[in-house]
């Protein structure tokens, strides 16, 4: 068996087993829609590398000859749509499409060419470092600077330049052969197959560790976001919080609400609307809190809006803003004159005060604005003033009319 016919046969293995990981892949992670790319242009690299195989069997080798331009072409683009779909909103598909026809007309027509010149080389190679440099713009575009978003930019690009280089390199080591028949047999196809195995270990490798940091950080997100109400859930909430607690010359304030007496939504109305409600007021909190502001739903119907950079008046104002606010929203399945009131408590933080330091405070507010009648913002004061009772007021109306 010649040297490159060994290497194909080592990518024929390779081809499958990426095809087979990039497919269990996107059966475990239903929502990725990157894997199935990759899976499908592993698939395509399989019968590319058996077309090369058959292709010196063949009597009249032009259709042949095609059609394994068209499986690698294949595969390439598949590549390529991958990393769009990874890098950005909108797949290039008119661009892709038109650069598939072009080249395979070109191929067809550029059989009739002598088979080692560079004229042939090029129509044949030129089309795949397109598609390659198009995968490494996409990735600079999106303008991600992670190293493995680098690394794969870098292996995009230096594919292109290999697919370039190739009829230089033929000339460099004799030829490609002067038929299909004694392809196999060249330095050049030593080189060229050799050359293509690692790239397409390189890229299944990158693409994999991308695909698999991704699920990681979508399993660590579910795992820190309240599913209702789409913000952080407790821990979530303390796990971003803790960063900015370790600066205790930067003000920070802390806002707690509790929507008032809850549990009469659900009793009067259901559960469903008890949750359009929780989801309402998660979004207007979301809506109005400011850019690096936390949010977190800390259970039931208490919410948390950490507040790095602001001080206690600042607080208010955005306690005051989100009571005022809520008190006039329309919640979907509410009657139409009915509206939902919330209570808030502000607490700013103290030297080196913990975080559970400072919510107990926030929490002492907001036990005094519930008892106080509801529907209001109550700032933290001295904090041994801020002793919380036990068994907080109990609420009986929630539901107001306009």
């Amino acid at each position: 068996m010649a040297g490159a016919s060994f290497i194909l046969a080592i990518n024929l293995f390779i081809a499958a087993l990426f095809a087979l990981a990039f497919f269990l892949v996107g059966v475990s992670n239903r929502a990725d829609k990157v894997a199935p790319f990759f899976s499908l242009a592993y698939v395509f690299g399989i019968f590319y590398i058996a077309s090369e195989f058959i292709l010196p069997l063949q009597d009249h080798p032009q259709l042949a000859y095609t059609a394994g331009f068209a499986f690698f072409h294949g595969a390439v683009t598949a590549v390529t749509l991958g990393v769009a779909r990874r890098y950005r909103p909108k797949l290039p598909w008119t661009g892709i499409l038109a650069i598939a026809a072009i080249s395979i007309a070109a191929n067809w027509f550029g059989y009739t060419l002598p088979h080692d010149t560079v004229e042939r080389n090029l129509i044949y190679q030129a089309p795949y470092a397109t598609l390659q440099a198009a995968a490494a713009w996409i990735i600079f575009a999106s303008r991600r600077r992670q190293p493995i978003d680098i690394g794969l930019l870098a292996l995009f690009a230096l594919s292109a330049l290999q697919f370039l280089s190739k009829p230089l390199a033929a000339l460099v080591l004799g030829g490609s052969g002067d038929s299909t028949a004694t392809y196999l047999a060249t330095t050049y196809a030593l080189y060229s197959q050799s050359l293509g195995a690692i790239l397409q270990v390189a890229t299944g490798l990158l693409m994999l560790m991308l695909l698999v940091r991704d699920m990681l950080v979508e399993i660590t997100a579910r795992s820190e976001t309240d599913p209702l109400s789409s913000v952080y859930n407790r821990r979530g909430f303390e796990e971003r919080t803790a960063p900015s607690l370790q600066h205790p010359a930067t003000p920070t304030a802390l806002v707690l609400a509790d929507l008032d007496a809850f549990k009469s939504i659900n009793d009067n109305y259901g559960h469903e609307i008890g949750d359009q409600v929780i989801i309402a007021f998660a979004a207007l909190l979301r809506d109005s809190a400011p850019p690096k502001a936390i949010v977190g739903r800390m259970g039931g119907e208490e919410f948390a809006v950490f507040l790095p950079g602001a001080n206690l008046t600042v607080a208010r104002l955005l306690a005051e803003t989100l009571r005022a606010s809520f008190a006039t929203l329309s919640v979907p399945g509410l009657p139409p004159l009915v509206r939902c009131t919330a209570s808030f408590g502000v607490a700013e933080r103290l030297d080196g005060e913990s975080l559970s330091g400072l919510r107990r405070r926030a929490d002492a507010a907001l036990y005094t604005a519930k008892r106080d009648g509801r529907d209001r913002v109550v700032c933290a004061s001295d904090p041994l003033a801020d002793a919380m009772p036990a068994h907080p007021v109990a609420g009986t109306s929630l539901a107001r009319s306009a």
